[in-house]
């Protein structure tokens, strides 16, 4: 670890030496296990098992027959002054750290030893002092002080004084920084109750890890002691509500069939007008600043004359369980309660009572009122179009766009792109002293830069820094006027081409920010909105509007909450091999996915939380070249996909490919695709098609030919 190998336990003697040590350790083991069998726990045994120990220290069943022995003793001895001296002898099986300091199951069971509480702490802290002067780096140590620091009680001022110490010996001791940042964690949380006291404490620790930045400059331990300073400088306490769909104070046409399905027409969206149609319900989504838990119907009240008498159910837009960043109800509208020409206000109030909880154990403390108003125009006088009157699929090639011509004077994008957003800036503590903090730490890695111009840390850390600048200066409503996104980019380019052993992680953070950057003003969206004729079912022959991100060698979707009015996505022509994130799209009817490097059918997971999609092109990917192991899936339990059983993927395989069959069925049950394509895949015979057209009845298209 750190660039420090493991060395050869081997002290290099001849080959005879070897083999006789080899028989003389098969000899030890196989008396061993006998005593352990026949549960023999004698003074001789324990002897024997502590010389096993000894030569090899990495055999946990060893020292789990020390436990069984102890507790035997602990069983039938009441004298504790006897259990003590049982205890302290147990310690000193010592030569199995000095054979191995960094053993994981000799530390486990000496803290194992301790936690009992009979034996002395100071023993333990000589006993570190002289393995952290033996090897300052050995993170087994720093964990195992940070334990016996607890036991005893100690102070987290002398403890963060070891560490400076620790640290002025080597500015290049990554442990010790670590041990730094759990016991300023600590203080800052419990003890530091003060902003100005907090301030002062982190403007020290970025002094002193500053000197360990201008001693060597390429020394990994003193940056990401100083990624943690600006996690601590910028970090909010507690999850914010960013964005919401209906956007705050938005104002929806509302249209029905003979049908009762609702036509709803959206005028705050960067297209000026766009509409759906919902069948179940209109969707309510909120989005928070990070996944959280307890959105119900007591933390989240939803008023309007219009609403069913029963309570709304949220569910949490996530397949890993009930916290999520989004988070959806549906609001049933029977059509009898509307009156063509009336106006119906729909108010929103989150957090008026406590209960909704970050993975990090806070609270959402900050009540938010949001409203949006439905208007209807007219009632029963859209046709429906149902499925069996299909006659031509959707087109996805790129001669059916073009730019969408849009009229600044009636939409003004940047209007519509602010009332998306929460405006959370009165909830900020945008400090002082954060705007300085990071202003003086630019400057540091401007500086390094100057003297070293290729340096990857400073460039890592400069780009990170200019980040959190924008972010804090122009908070969640004012994204238009981050200033900083074209120099971040360009760093990330930079760091592809001097650093190409992380190459992948540059170009992930690189997506994210040109994602951030398309969807932060009207200059940046205007470019990739597009407009197209309808030519098949989906659209009825009216032309559509896209959100066309194809092509920008995207390796990771972010910033996806900035689009949640998005209807019609085109993400093709990139290099993506995950989608994760796009679930927050609750109003997506046509995606494009078609071009990127997905390997599996599973990889599209979160396009089951979205009950609107209808129209999904995924062709020219590498589906079927990279399978997954399908016996992981072969038994529902809380460790796989709970929400699919096994008997359901059975039934649907018919005998045929399991292993392609359980794919299919995580990725597409539930869903009602009318049209997919899936040509230029590997994955894409006979097998694969009839698996398909059984999970998804609905299809009506698959690859452009009609499904009987």
């Amino acid at each position: 670890m750190h660039g420090r190998p493991r060395k050869s336990l081997s002290d290099g003697g001849s080959q005879e030496k070897d083999m006789a040590k080899a028989a003389g350790l098969q000899s030890l083991q196989t008396q061993f296990f006998k005593n352990h069998h026949e549960k023999i726990y004698t003074k001789e045994a324990l002897q024997l098992n502590a010389k096993l120990l000894e030569i090899n220290p990495e055999i946990y069943t060893a020292w789990n027959y020390r436990k069984l022995a102890i507790k035997q003793l602990l069983e039938s001895e009441s004298d504790s002054a006897v259990i003590k001296q049982s205890l302290d002898e147990e310690l000193r099986v010592e030569r199995a750290l000095k054979r191995n300091h960094k053993s994981y199951g000799a530390w486990h069971h000496r803290k194992w030893v301790i936690n009992m509480g009979y034996s002395s702490l100071d023993h333990e802290f000589q006993l570190l002092d002289q393995l952290l002067k033996a090897d300052s780096r050995n993170f087994h140590g720093w964990n195992y002080r940070r334990f016996v620091a607890d036991m005893k009680k100690s102070r987290d001022e002398d403890e963060l004084k070891f560490t400076t110490k620790k640290i002025n010996e080597n500015f290049s001791n990554y442990s010790a920084w670590h041990n730094r940042s759990a016991i300023l964690s600590h203080m800052l949380k419990n003890k530091y109750g003060g902003i100005s006291a907090k301030e002062q404490e982190m403007t020290e620790e970025y002094e002193l890890v500053r000197q360990a930045l201008f001693t060597d400059s390429e020394d990994q331990s003193g940056w990401f002691y100083h990624l943690w300073l600006l996690g601590q400088t910028i970090a909010p306490i507690g999850p914010k509500l960013e964005m919401s769909w209906p956007s705050n104070g938005s104002q929806l046409i509302i249209d029905f069939n003979e049908q009762s399905h609702a036509y709803v027409s959206d005028f705050d969206t960067p297209f000026g007008t766009d509409r759906c149609m919902f069948s179940e319900g209109i969707p309510l989504v909120l989005h928070f600043s990070e996944p959280v838990k307890g959105v119900n119907a007591s933390t989240v009240t939803v008023s309007s004359l219009l609403l069913e008498s029963e309570s709304l159910v949220w569910r949490p837009i996530s397949p890993h369980g009930l916290q999520a960043k989004t988070w959806v109800t549906l609001l049933k509208l029977p059509s009898t309660k509307f009156r063509a020409g009336e106006t119906y206000k729909v108010q929103i109030r989150v957090a008026d009572t406590l209960g909704i909880i970050s993975l990090n154990g806070y609270n959402f403390t900050c009540p938010t009122a949001l409203d949006f108003s439905l208007d209807v125009h007219t009632m029963t006088t859209i046709r429906s179009t149902g499925g069996n009157s299909v006659t031509v699929p959707l087109a996805w090639e790129a001669d059916f766009f073009f730019p969408l011509a849009i009229d600044e004077n009636k939409f003004p994008i940047e209007l519509h792109l602010d009332s998306l957003s929460i405006d959370g800036s009165g909830n900020q503590e945008n400090t002082r002293w954060q705007q300085e903090t990071l202003d003086r730490e630019i400057k540091v890695c401007r500086e390094l830069l100057e003297i070293e111009m290729d340096s990857k840390w400073a460039k890592l850390t400069l780009a990170r820094l200019l980040i959190a600048q924008d972010m804090l200066s122009g908070g969640s409503i004012l994204r238009n006027k981050r200033m900083h996104t074209d120099e971040v980019l360009q760093l990330f380019n930079d760091l592809i081409e001097i650093d190409p052993s992380h190459a992948e992680y540059y170009k992930d953070q690189f997506s994210l920010i040109l994602l951030d950057k398309v969807s932060s003003g009207k200059q940046n969206l205007q470019e990739y909105l597009w407009d197209s004729k309808g030519t098949g079912s989906l659209s009825n022959g009216e032309r559509n509007k896209w959100l066309r991100l194809h092509g920008l060698s995207l390796s990771r979707l972010g910033s996806l909450e900035q689009l949640l009015w998005v209807q019609r996505l085109d993400i093709s022509h990139n290099r993506l091999q995950s989608i994760d994130g796009l679930e927050a799209l609750q109003l997506l009817g046509c995606l494009n996915l078609s071009h990127n490097l997905l390997a599996n059918f599973t990889a599209l997971g979160p396009l089951r939380q979205i009950k609107t999609l209808r129209a999904l092109n995924i062709a020219d990917n590498k589906i079927g070249a990279h399978t997954v192991n399908s016996t992981r899936f072969s038994f529902p339990s809380a460790l796989n996909n709970s929400s699919i059983s096994n008997a359901d993927t059975t039934r649907d395989a018919d005998e045929e490919n399991l292993e392609i069959s359980w794919e299919i069925t995580i990725a597409f049950k539930g869903l009602h695709l009318r049209q997919l394509d899936i040509a230029g895949n590997p994955a894409n015979d006979e097998k694969c098609r009839r698996l398909l057209m059984k999970t998804l009845p609905s299809l009506k298209w698959l690859d452009g030919t009609s499904v009987n």
